[in-house]
């Protein structure tokens, strides 16, 4: 009788799922053929703005559940929005974006712990520090120092950069100053904490962190399957990562081989980027996990890996000429712009980015995401700037 009652329990659990499923499907899954990539510029421009005032500080609000407001502001991903900002004021000549990144550059400041480390997690009072996090907000300084030449961007990414080589194993390699809301263990796409590293040595830090960069980067390759895969590199599943981690992995990996003129890394970016194009569908899905076969292990979709991937594939195609990048980078794009919300009204929503689709998948469920939408921002620029 009580096994009886728990499958009659699971089945009407499931139906009510289903039955949600369907609802939130008809609210925040519909489809559209608008494919005109300066309306999809500017709506997501204007999300980010909208996140961006969301709170009391100069931060970008983490994002939006549906019907919610948006959340508290992100660190670390407010650091990796100020190239954006700063990409943003070129293409509009809207000096506002510029007063923004500016904002966000000198917020950065003034909650950097101590030590020169950033916070992982939101904003919060009680702050622990994080590598990754730290390497995405040097990011942003290093490109505010370039674009300003304000020294009070340049001596925070010098702290920050000395407490990461500081932090630095002999391996190349992060072990300690990991975020705790991750598995500290599977670390490898910290390669991109090691690209703001880069970007901070050459505005002016110093050899040191480049070299630091460097280290990391080769250890990343040891990491690297001769198809392309990474091991230890997830958030929280080593054996199927997510494609947002892959994804990270290869643009540390392309930021890190250009400034430093290492070639063997780009060319290792580029055997991931051609092992992920086979693994995308036709209308430009890929799996939200891949295993060690480059094989997608789940259903769903993480958005802001698809543009990330769009990304490496534009950047690639510049480097290489080759037309394989382009074709998948459009293909990525238009199944990215199908999905972008333009119709729902609701402020926290349109012009953003979901972390999943369907929006119920497992990666940013049911979320609007800052990151995501950056990186579509990002990824449809591109394409514009490239297509001119």
């Amino acid at each position: 009788m009580k096994s009886q009652a728990k499958r009659c329990i699971r089945k009407i659990q499931h139906l009510m799922q289903a039955t949600k499923n369907s609802i939130l499907y008809a609210q925040y899954g519909r489809l559209h053929d608008n494919f005109e990539l300066a309306g999809h510029v500017r709506a997501a421009a204007e999300w980010l703005r909208r996140a961006h005032d969301a709170g009391l500080d100069d931060g970008v609000s983490y994002g939006a559940e549906i019907g919610k407001s948006f959340l508290k502001s992100y660190p670390e991903t407010t650091g990796y929005i100020i190239p954006t900002f700063l990409n943003l004021a070129d293409y509009f000549h809207d000096s506002s974006f510029l007063d923004r990144a500016v904002g966000m550059g000198d917020w950065e400041i003034a909650i950097q712990m101590p030590s020169g480390a950033v916070m992982g997690g939101m904003v919060n009072s009680n702050p622990t520090p994080a590598v990754f996090n730290t390497g995405q907000v040097l990011l942003g300084w290093s490109a505010l120092y370039k674009h300003t030449s304000e020294h009070r961007f340049l001596d925070a990414a010098r702290r920050s950069a000395e407490w990461l080589v500081d932090m630095q194993d002999d391996d190349g390699s992060w072990q300690r100053g990991n975020s705790k809301f991750a598995n500290q263990n599977a670390t490898v796409y910290n390669v991109k904490a090691a690209w703001g590293l880069c970007e901070a040595g050459k505005a002016g830090v110093g050899e040191a962190a480049v070299q630091a960069a460097i280290r990391n980067a080769e250890f990343c390759l040891t990491r690297q399957k001769p198809n392309g895969w990474f091991a230890d590199c997830c958030l929280n599943d080593p054996e199927q990562p997510l494609l947002h981690t892959i994804a990270y992995t290869m643009q540390g990996l392309i930021g890190i081989g250009t400034l430093a003129d290492r070639p063997d890394f780009i060319e290792a970016a580029e055997t991931t980027a051609r092992s992920l194009i086979k693994v995308m569908s036709t209308d430009g899905f890929i799996s939200g996990k891949i295993n060690d076969r480059f094989c997608g292990t789940v259903s769903w979709c993480c958005l802001t890996g698809t543009a990330q991937s769009s990304i490496v594939w534009s950047q690639l195609h510049e480097l290489t000429g080759d037309e394989v990048f382009k074709k998948a980078r459009e293909r990525a794009n238009r199944y990215l712009m199908a999905r972008h919300p333009l119709k729902i009204c609701d402020p926290a929503i349109h012009g953003g980015v979901y972390g999943s689709w369907p929006v119920w998948g497992e990666y940013g469920k049911l979320m609007v995401l800052n990151w995501a939408t950056k990186f579509f921002l990002d990824a449809i620029m591109l394409e514009a700037q490239q297509d001119m």
